[in-house]
């Protein structure tokens, strides 16, 4: 199972990275960072599949289809979207600046940004950085880099897993931010991922897809997916363990649930940590006539704003949901239907469980974690997903965000 990693937890063998203030955010911020690994490293990357997307996103979505990579360089501050030619231009001179200082081929180094569309990115000043950038990369440092890519977020994300393969230790490692404009189609945000595992690139893709659907891609926060979301997996292979090639290979199932558990505890981190959440909220959806169904009601849930604002004022409105489900035209049947908040049955059998069981549910509703859970009664299937509540907080930041 993946753990939170302490601020001086190392990075997998033959990785390291650091974080940097080139000048983009104000005097001190860290707003660059650089992960690499000492050795050519399997790479693997899902991206936005919105219509709208980055420059780096077009530039790293290019390169990571030849499997191999040595790193990514990453700013915050900017996000080099809807620049056209120009920023294309930028996103390419960032990775070689990155790549020559590092000592690699350009065509080895990813790149990734994140923060205001439409604005040109300040080459220049990363340009200028990178030299103490190098200087600083450490294996004690994935906690500056995980600063290093926050825009609105509050704190840094960070998540690692240990396994063994066969005789040798394989460890796992994470970082990622998102706090606002974020609904994956595809992937999240941005995060990235490094192992020391040896796997077969062909491999590492199918094993990140599958951990992506099945943590970042249950993550809402306000419904918006961006156009610069970005996973990267790199897995260099310094654990010398028996290569992993094939699903079926020993090990292999053991070490895609590391990589899962790995994005799930990120993505519920990015949950937590929603613009102006005071509250995580886990969706869940039982009996529902069709998967497609169980996934639709729990996105249309977790996306609502009557919900969200429901839950940020601990009203136990078991109406809203209901409300938004049938909205959807998702197939329940009332007479079969329950809500639970929290564990308190506030709706069951086509009627409200009475004014005792709303109460109870109010004061839970006000811990720091809550669960939604519906049946609905129309058949077997089910979906879960993660969100946060609509607080005052989260208008004013997007009220004031270029401002």
């Amino acid at each position: 199972m993946a753990k939170k990693t302490q601020s001086n937890s190392s990075l997998p063998r033959g990785f390291r990275a650091v974080g940097v203030h080139c000048g983009i955010k104000a005097k001190g911020v860290l707003d660059l960072a650089l992960l690499v690994s000492d050795v050519p490293a399997a790479a693997a990357g899902v991206f936005t599949r919105s219509t709208v997307v980055g420059a780096p996103v077009t530039v790293s979505r290019e390169r990571v289809r030849a499997g191999r990579a040595r790193g990514v360089v990453v700013n915050s501050g900017v996000s080099n979207v809807a620049m056209g030619t120009r920023g294309v231009a930028a996103a390419r001179s960032m990775a070689a600046s990155a790549a020559a200082a590092v000592g690699c081929l350009e065509k080895e180094m990813l790149v990734a940004s994140t923060g205001v569309i439409g604005e040109p990115l300040p080459l220049a000043k990363i340009q200028a950085a990178l030299p103490a950038a190098i200087r600083g990369l450490s294996p004690r440092g994935l906690p500056s880099a995980a600063r290093a890519i926050m825009t609105t977020d509050t704190v840094p994300k960070l998540a690692h897993a240990r396994l063994r393969i066969g005789s040798r230790e394989v460890r796992v490692a994470g970082i990622a931010k998102g706090s606002g404009m974020v609904e994956p189609n595809m992937a999240t945000m941005l995060s990235f991922l490094v192992t020391d595992a040896a796997v077969a690139p062909a491999l590492l893709r199918r094993i990140l897809r599958a951990s992506a659907d099945r943590s970042f891609n249950r993550l809402t926060i306000d419904g918006e997916s961006s156009t610069s979301d970005t996973v990267l997996l790199f897995a260099n292979g310094c654990a010398e363990n028996a290569r992993l090639a094939k699903s079926s290979d020993r090990g292999a199932s053991r070490f895609a649930q590391a990589i899962g558990d790995v994005c799930e505890t990120l993505a519920k981190d990015l949950a937590r940590d929603g613009e102006g959440a005071t509250t995580l909220i886990s969706v869940r959806i039982e009996g529902a006539k069709s998967p497609a169904d169980a996934s639709l009601a729990a996105r249309r849930v977790a996306n609502s704003l009557l919900v969200k604002t429901a839950i940020f004022g601990r009203d136990p409105n078991w109406g809203r949901i209901l409300q938004t489900i049938g909205a959807a035209g998702v197939a329940i049947r009332l007479d079969r239907a329950e809500v639970r908040l929290s564990g308190v049955r506030v709706f069951g059998s086509g009627a409200s469980t009475g004014p005792a069981a709303r109460r109870k549910a109010a004061l839970r509703l006000a811990r720091p974690e809550v669960e939604i859970a519906v049946r609905l009664g129309a058949g077997r299937s089910g979906a879960s997903c993660w969100t946060c509540d609509l607080s005052y907080d989260y208008v004013r930041i997007n009220a004031e965000y270029t401002t």
